[in-house]
């Protein structure tokens, strides 16, 4: 089932527009420059499904290879991890500890070892494990215990401790913050919740990265402005730095944003339609793994005002949208997307698909003009579900 809902919360000035936060910082894009394998992502043009759908343009921006971890999360995690390596050098030391100084030898031994710890239905994890790795610090990760085993396996690929938990994702939160607490690691989370929210704010900063790619990816439009923007969410990181691009970027001229949410992780909606954060009345079992999650108390005020709509979809829809990217239209190229990245394809064929969507269809003045940019936020990250999918 799939289900629609105007934000009523949504402000065309919201109320962060002009503050400064962490999106400020002109540091991130320099410091993801200075990380081996760094390059920018492609953005896809799909003219062929979009003729089929009946809309001038389908834009996606692919995740599916960064940094070889088959997803976007490291740009949060390794600039968040960057941020905690800066505020300990200056509390400690008269000198300044710059983008570059992560590989600096003298710095890093000065500073000494951490352990980094961290909840995940996966990607984060590997994110942590990731950027652990390549700054010789430690990491421990706690992950439900019905993860896949192939999302397990990669993360104890990058050196980190694998914790399961018998529980969903939120329990598998309080249980790294507990253990954290009581070993003296550092909780390097992307969901903010009481007593925890200063360093997710560096997780979706991190996340902005992929939208300034586009600002000089030549393939396109030179508006570069879509007309609708699905952006999938889990905890809402994502989400919420791709709402603060278009409105820092575009003001009242911003494209129309569409919160995706997975029909049984539907926190986002719930709280929308209680006016606070509020768990999903669902099971938080839906294929689309990375979005079985509560919300994150930052990444709430930016969606609460800055999104138009919430939708959520099936995993019905997931698995068509996977297949759609696989086994594209003439002329348009492959794209590898696991249950999670596909989300916002998904959410995008339902929408043009479904006749209960009619009204939705008609607010966003969808036409044969109306461009769509979609974000596939990782690749085949479960490979055994995935060609079970698309074969």
């Amino acid at each position: 089932m799939c289900e629609f809902l105007k934000n009523p919360f949504f402000r065309e000035a919201p109320l962060w527009a002009n503050q400064e936060n962490a999106f400020m910082n002109d540091d991130i894009l320099k410091f993801h420059r200075l990380l081996e394998g760094y390059e920018p992502t492609p953005v896809h043009s799909l003219n062929g499904l979009a003729k089929k759908l009946g809309i001038g343009s389908v834009y996606v921006k692919d995740e599916s290879f960064r940094f070889g971890v088959k997803a976007f999360k490291p740009l949060g995690a390794s600039y968040t991890i960057y941020r905690f390596l800066k505020s300990k050098w200056e509390d400690s030391f008269p000198s300044e500890f710059t983008v570059s100084d992560f590989k600096n030898p003298e710095k890093m031994h000065q500073l000494g070892a951490f352990t980094f710890c961290a909840a995940t239905d996966g990607n984060h994890g590997r994110a942590v494990a990731w950027t652990a790795r390549i700054l010789k610090q430690n990491a421990v990760i706690y992950m439900p215990a019905n993860t896949v085993a192939s999302r397990i396996k990669n993360i104890e690929s990058e050196g980190a401790r694998v914790v399961l938990i018998d529980g969903t994702f939120d329990e598998c939160v309080s249980h790294a913050d507990a253990d954290a607490k009581a070993n003296g690691w550092i909780i390097i989370s992307d969901t903010a919740y009481p007593g925890y929210m200063f360093y997710p704010q560096f997780i979706m900063a991190g996340y902005s990265t992929i939208f300034h790619e586009m600002d000089n990816i030549v393939t396109m439009p030179s508006s570069c402005k879509a007309d609708i923007v699905i952006l999938q969410a889990g905890v809402g990181g994502l989400a919420a730095a791709g709402t603060w691009y278009m409105t820092h970027k575009y003001g009242k001229n911003r494209p129309k944003i569409i919160c995706l949410e997975p029909t049984r992780a539907d926190a986002f909606m719930e709280s929308v339609k209680n006016g606070k954060p509020t768990h999903s009345k669902q099971d938080y079992n839906s294929i689309m793994a990375g979005l079985n999650c509560g919300v994150s108390l930052l990444a709430w005020d930016y969606i609460s005002q800055g999104a138009n709509y919430m939708l959520t979809v099936s995993d019905t829809y997931a698995e068509k949208a996977m297949r759609q990217y696989y086994h594209p239209e003439e002329n348009d190229p492959q794209i590898i997307s696991g249950e999670s990245g596909a989300s916002g394809m998904a959410g995008l064929l339902a929408l043009c698909e479904e006749e209960k969507f009619s009204a939705l269809r008609n607010e966003l003045g969808m036409n044969s003009k109306t461009s769509v940019l979609l974000i596939n936020s990782e690749g085949d990250t479960d490979p055994v579900n995935f060609k079970k999918v698309v074969s």
